[in-house]
């Protein structure tokens, strides 16, 4: 047998050894050969590996304790791991008998025969080997993010990594506790070991992933063109929409064709709209969007859907201190002016005959579809009160109804349809002075009128309570005869003269110069309101409603009557025909006279 053999046959047989060593089969009677006892001894110690501490090993779990795990890691005795690295979040136990586990030697005491190992570590040890690897490669890493922290973010990537807010994304996250809990793929920024310290980014292989879209999209985008987006971001002036790598601005004004109070009652952030690109800045890179470009501008069918007279019905959507804006359908809005609200009630503010949201119908009262404008009318879809009132109320008819309003210069009375009549303050008496309406009448009074004008372009309703009797002055002239000598009470006395009130509401006027024969300078100098006095009528103008007084023509006709009675008596016999008819004329004069005193 030659040399080669013979080493061939020892390795054969030291490896057996070995083996059933390490198994702890072996036997003296198993050994044969001329090897002592020593030499024996010796092989199985050689066989035994050697260990440092924090080296990763593997080894076989051979049993499972309470408090520990047994592994064998090829050492003359077991190595010990505690139960709690092998017991999950639900407080199971995840280890078998026979499980192959990595396991990193903590602590090796050889005198002592102990051995005391972590699979934690052992496993952390790999993690940093392949973050490691992962970075000198440039590659990715997918991580968990658990919590936030202050300026970012927890990774759980096998290890704990910090992600700074500024590199979670493109841009600013407004709600961060969106993130947590959630898979994402991560580069590796910078990381040490002995600082346990790993810091990610998400941000850079957003950006380079955009960058591979926006050479992309800048080649597919082309004026007028349908594309689909990602809103981005959300402003009160309009929203910002992701093209791939590109960003554009869809304006409030180009989202619909309606009304937009603000852009976010329509889009959150992330969804995914079309959009049509109406304009493209290749310098500025600056992409101008619309979504109401995707539909019909609705004006040009305006004139043939909503012709002049139609009944319409649409959605109060705004009010105006002039009017309401009724939305006919997406984009098309007509004006209610408050003028055409109501055939006969003034109204002030649109919000007394509707609210926002409110369905209404209206008519058409004018079109012009290239200043997108519509007229509307609420009133004209009833018939127009003024029309048939003065068939329903001829001049002439007395009605009744209840006091509205008294204002200074008449009473407004509730007649039907809410058209209210008014009563002039001139027309409320034939004959007393009033200064205030409210001096007679009270609101919610019942009262009758009779109807005076009916003025249907104006829309007035005249009426009058005077007119309900005759007027007194038509038979004044009948009453208080030219000459006749009549008595009253004094009610006001001006530097002009007397007022005599002869009957209620009936006064004359004793002028200054119709007092005395003597020259008067106030009539305050010698009357007072209240007195009596008596004068006589001088003329009367019922037109005018005047009647002219005088005392002082009183007095000369006394003066006249007892003249001609001193004449009489002292007249002679007649002597001639003519003396004896003046005489006798002189007498019945006299006796006129009398008789029309005995009268009075």
């Amino acid at each position: 047998m030659n040399t080669n053999s013979k080493e061939n046959q020892s390795q054969k047989m030291n490896s057996e050894t070995e083996e059933k060593l390490e198994k702890k089969e072996v036997s003296l009677s198993e050994i044969t050969g001329e090897e002592t006892m020593g030499e024996l001894l010796d092989i199985y110690e050689s066989s035994l590996k050697k260990f440092e501490e924090g080296q990763v090993v593997t080894g076989i779990v051979i049993s499972i304790g309470r408090d520990t795990v047994l592994v064998d890691v090829g050492y003359k005795s077991e190595g010990q791991i505690s139960i709690h690295e092998f017991i999950d979040e639900k407080g199971n136990v995840n280890v078998h008998v026979g499980d192959q586990v990595e396991v990193m030697i903590e602590l090796w005491d050889e005198e002592e025969e102990t051995v005391l190992l972590s699979h934690e570590k052992a496993k952390k040890v790999k993690v940093w080997d392949a973050i490691k690897d992962i970075y000198d490669a440039d590659q990715t890493i997918k991580g968990v993010i658990t919590s936030r922290v202050k300026g970012g973010f927890s990774v759980d990537i096998g290890l704990i990594g910090f992600l700074p807010g500024s590199q979670a994304d493109l841009r600013p996250i407004r709600n961060m506790d969106e993130m947590v809990n959630r898979t994402y793929t991560f580069k590796i920024l910078k990381y040490n070991k002995k600082r346990n310290n790993i810091v990610l980014s998400r941000r850079v292989l957003l950006e380079a992933e955009r960058d591979k879209l926006r050479t992309t999209t800048l080649d597919a985008i082309e004026d007028g063109k349908i594309m689909e987006g990602i809103v981005k971001n959300i402003t009160e002036y309009g929203i910002f929409v992701d093209l791939g790598g590109v960003d554009g601005l869809l304006h409030i004004t180009d989202i619909s064709w309606g009304r937009v109070k603000h852009p976010s009652e329509l889009f959150s952030v992330g969804d995914k709209i079309n959009v049509k690109i109406l304009s493209y800045d290749f310098e500025k890179e600056r992409v101008s969007l619309g979504m109401k470009q995707l539909t019909p501008d609705p004006w040009t069918t305006a004139i043939h859907k909503y012709p002049v007279g139609s009944k319409v019905t649409g959605k109060v959507v705004s009010l105006t201190d002039y009017g309401a804006f009724i939305e006919l359908e997406e984009g098309v809005e007509g004006l209610i002016h408050v003028s055409e609200m109501s055939w006969t009630r003034k109204i002030r503010h649109p919000s007394q005959m509707v609210t926002v949201g409110e369905e209404v119908e209206a008519v058409v009262l004018d079109l012009k579809p290239e200043n997108r404008r519509i007229s509307l009318g609420i009133k004209q879809t009833v018939d127009n009160p003024w029309e048939v009132i003065s068939q329903k109320y001829p001049v002439g008819t007395i009605i009744e109804g209840k006091i509205k309003n008294i204002t200074e210069f008449g009473l407004f009375i509730g007649i039907d349809d809410d058209i209210d009549g008014l009563v002039h303050i001139s027309d409320i008496s034939w004959t007393k002075r009033i200064k205030h309406p409210s001096e007679v009448y009270k609101k919610n009074d019942t009262i009758q009128a009779v109807v005076l004008d009916i003025d249907k372009a104006n829309e007035r309703f005249s009426l009058g309570i005077k007119q309900t009797q005759k007027d007194p002055w038509e038979t004044v002239s009948q009453r208080y005869e030219v000459g006749k000598e009549i008595s009253g009470v004094i009610t006001n006395l001006t530097d002009f003269g007397v007022f005599v009130e002869l009957e209620e509401g009936i006064e004359g006027l004793v002028h200054v110069s119709e007092i005395s024969k003597e020259n008067v300078k106030s009539p305050k100098e010698h009357y007072a309101v209240g007195d009596t006095i008596t004068a006589k009528v001088m003329n009367i103008n019922s037109d005018e409603r005047r009647i002219g007084l005088s005392i002082k023509r009183l007095q000369d006709d006394e003066d006249d009557g007892k003249y001609l009675e001193e004449f009489a008596k002292n007249m002679k016999p007649a002597t001639s025909s003519f003396g004896e008819i003046l005489r006798t004329n002189i007498k019945e004069q006299i006796e006129a006279n009398r008789i029309q005193n005995a009268k009075k």
